[in-house]
């Protein structure tokens, strides 16, 4: 058995070799250094467009421009996802592209641009909510388990 296992550990070793070569090295300060950036200045960016539209449309409620800024940034970043934009920031920025909205907002529409040639219902729908159903069932069980423990810890909701 050991004349078997050698030439396997040898490949395994082989291989390793392989991909801490062509493996990018990243040091976790400068990782965290772009993350912090690009992720503040995609904040700045939002709150810019959110005090535009506040200047723009002044009758409207704080909770109105919220609301047309997040459908804005979103927009934004699925423009970004199809025009390739997304992934050159994302690979510099690392988690500082994936503020719940704009992550959510590429994730969505990659998968539905990756799956487009096996049509519109079999591909893009699919896929897009392969990625949505985990997220909102997610959601909807957490918020629900939070919602049990404020009330039996406060006794209200």
């Amino acid at each position: 058995m050991s004349a078997v296992a050698d030439p396997i550990e040898k490949r395994n070793e082989r291989y390793g070799k392989y991909v801490d070569s062509v493996t990018p090295k990243s040091g976790t300060l400068k990782s965290l250094w772009h993350s912090f950036w690009i992720g503040g200045i995609t904040c700045c960016i939002a709150q810019g467009i959110g005090d535009i539209y506040a200047l723009i449309f002044p009758n409207f409620s704080e909770d109105m421009i919220v609301n047309i800024t997040s459908m804005t940034i979103i927009t934004l970043a699925i423009l970004f996802t199809g025009l390739g934009f997304y992934d050159i920031i994302a690979r510099k920025g690392g988690a500082g592209c994936f503020l719940p909205i704009t992550g959510f907002a590429n994730a969505i529409s990659s998968a539905s641009m990756e799956f487009k040639s096996e049509g519109l219902i079999l591909g893009t729908s699919v896929k897009m909510f392969s990625v949505v159903g985990p997220v909102v069932v997610n959601g909807i069980v957490w918020s629900t388990v939070a919602g049990i423990l404020n009330l039996l810890i406060l006794g209200r909701l």
